[in-house]
C-alpha cells in the first residue's frame, strides 16, 4: 500500500464538512505546491473525527500535509465502470498563522551540520 507521503504548500481553500452519510463525513481543503513555472492546486480531504484538524487554519497559512493515496473503482448506475482517487491527509503541520514559504527547497535544508 502506498502510504506516508508529505508535502509542503500555501492553503488556498478550506471546504466546509460534508455529511456524506450518517456515518461518513469529510472536509476537503486545497493547497498551493510551489513550482517555479506551474504552480499545482492538489485537493486532499480529511475525514470523521479529523475534520477538525483544520480548524484554526486560513487561506494564505503555510502547511505540511501527510496523506495516504486512496482509490476505489466503482459502477454507475449505466453500468460504466469508473475509479477516483483520493489524498487523505492523516496530519497537517503548520503554526495556523499566515507563514511565508521557503525561498528554495534548499533553504529549508540550510541547518544540516554537513
Amino acid at each position: 500500500m502506498a502510504d506516508g507521503f508529505s508535502v509542503g504548500g500555501k492553503i488556498i481553500a478550506i471546504l466546509d464538512t460534508q455529511q456524506v452519510k450518517e456515518t461518513f463525513k469529510k472536509r476537503e481543503f486545497v493547497i498551493e505546491l510551489p513550482d517555479d513555472k506551474y504552480p499545482q492546486e492538489v485537493k486532499f480531504q480529511v475525514t470523521q473525527d479529523r475534520c477538525t484538524s483544520l480548524d484554526g487554519y486560513k487561506k494564505g497559512d503555510w502547511v505540511t500535509v501527510h496523506f495516504n493515496l486512496r482509490g476505489k473503482s466503482y459502477t454507475d448506475k449505466t453500468g460504466q465502470a469508473g475509479w477516483f482517487t483520493n489524498l487523505e491527509c492523516w496530519r497537517i503541520e503548520g503554526n495556523k498563522a499566515t507563514q511565508t514559504a521557503p525561498a528554495s527547497q534548499a533553504d529549508a535544508f540550510d541547518d544540516v551540520p554537513f
